[in-house]
Order: C-alpha cells, then structure tokens, then sequence
C-alpha cells in the first residue's frame, strides 16, 4: 500500500488531541489539518483564525485519521467517526484501553494501529510508543514514526500486549512528575518557604534534574548515589522516600492500576 499523502483528520481536540496538533503546528507539518470538535476550546478557534487547522470538517474519508476521544465515548461517536473512514484510509488511535481488534471490527477496517503519546509532545518532548497488526505494512509503520515524531522521541514498533505496561509508565509518566513538582512545592510551603518560591523552586529542580539525567550516560540510580552523601541532608530525606512501603512499592502499585484500568477498558 503506498504511503498516506499528507493530510490529518483528527477526532477530539481535548488535552492530548491538542498536544499532538499543537506539535504538528509547531514542527510545520507539512500538509492540512483538519480537527472534529463539537465543542472546540479557543485554542482550537484561535487555530483556525489563524489558518493553522479546519475546524469540522464536512463528513468524507480522511487520508490519515487521528482518533484521540476517551474511549469512554468511543462507542457512542463510532457511526461519527467512520464516517470518515474509506477504503484507503489510515486510522491511528490513541485511545486507552481500545485493541486493534476492537477498533478495525467497529470502524470497519485492518488498516488501523494505536499509539500513545504523552503531553510533552506539545513542546516537542514527547514519547509515544504505538503498535500495528501483524499484516500492516512496512510504509504505514514508517509514515506513522514520521507523523509521530514531531512530538518527541517515538518507540515502536511494541507488541501490542506491552502497551498497557507502557502506557501506564510514558502515557500517564507526566501526571506523576507534575504530582512531584506539586507534592514538592507543598512540602517546602509547609516548612516555611513562600507559596511562589517553593514552586518556582520545585519546578526548575526537576527540569534540571531531567536534563541532566538525559546528557549524563550514568544510570539515574547513580546520579542518585552522586548526590546523597552518607549522613547527609540528601541521605536523611531518601531514608523516608525509600523505606519499603514509600515510594519504590508506591510507584509499583501505582503504575499496576494504570495496567488494570488500560485493560478493564480494552475489555481484557
């Protein structure tokens, strides 16, 4: 099958629909984009003034179509969605929980695949990981790296049974990090630091922490051991974060009731 013309219908213009646009829009993809929203945010209207994308677009198949709604909703807008789906159509889900299966059975289509960016995709440093059925073709799997990668670095392609564990480390990763940033600057306010400052404060800290981890070739556990003297002030606070019921068994937990909620949505 030759490879899609550019051109991009995207179903939902929420957070993550926004962030894979806004990145498109920001690395000049090079084609149209077309966004169906029944209720588009000002982002979204400010877009279209601009002549950046079109807004709801007549019903009629789509080169590529994008389909980023909770996949709550998924089954009420099918009819919707297909149509703009036709015979040559590419449709790339980034809805939690949807199979392959599931998503070629009700749209009525094998050319499907599922990826899940993050958000960080809309400045460029995302990861999206995505999958394709086994008979896809070589040039789907290339275009849809190409399509992707704007937004950041891009794994693929993964079998399809790893995607809930990696959606639960990558897809959902940002909220855990903006819960540290949040957590961080709460501990700080309560040991008398400025609202403000203790923010300002926890936000540049893990953007330089992440910085460093990314141009550092040592493991993030060394990097941990670099900064924690013995009978330090460092030291004293990982004692708490690290004991057995703290963050290292959180985390895990945490990250086991995304996997089970992924699934319980697939229907696994």
């Amino acid at each position: 099958m030759a490879r899609p013309e550019p051109g991009i219908t995207l179903v939902g213009g929420g957070r993550m629909g926004s962030a894979l646009a806004g990145g498109w829009i920001q690395s000049n993809y090079d084609g149209p984009i077309a966004i169906i929203d029944p209720q588009p945010s000002s982002q979204l209207t400010n877009w279209e003034r601009d002549g950046k994308i079109t807004l709801n677009p007549a019903p009629g198949p789509a080169t590529t179509l994008v389909v980023a709604v909770k996949p709550q909703v998924f089954d009420k807008i099918s009819d919707q969605i297909r149509a703009h789906v036709g015979p040559d159509t590419l449709v790339l889900s980034i809805m939690a929980g949807i199979t392959l299966d599931s998503l070629a059975r009700t749209l009525g289509t094998d050319r499907v695949a599922r990826a899940m960016p993050n958000t960080p995709g809309l400045v460029g440093k995302g990861m999206t990981l995505f999958c394709l059925p086994d008979e896809a073709s070589a040039e789907d799997g290339d275009y849809l790296k190409a399509l992707l990668t704007p937004l950041g670095d891009v794994e693929s392609p993964i079998g399809e049974d790893m995607i809930s564990a990696a959606t639960a480390i990558s897809g959902c990763g940002p909220a855990y990090v903006f819960l540290l940033a949040e957590v961080m600057a709460a501990a700080g306010k309560a040991h008398g630091l400025d609202q403000d400052m203790a923010m300002r404060l926890a936000k540049k800290t893990i953007e330089g922490a992440g910085a460093l981890m990314m141009e550092s070739e040592e493991a993030p556990s060394k990097l941990r051991e670099n900064v924690s003297s013995p009978g330090g002030v460092t030291k004293a606070a990982l004692d708490v974060l690290m004991q057995d019921t703290a963050m290292p068994s959180l985390m895990e937990h945490a990250v086991g009731a995304a996997i089970k909620r992924d699934r319980e949505l697939s229907g696994d």
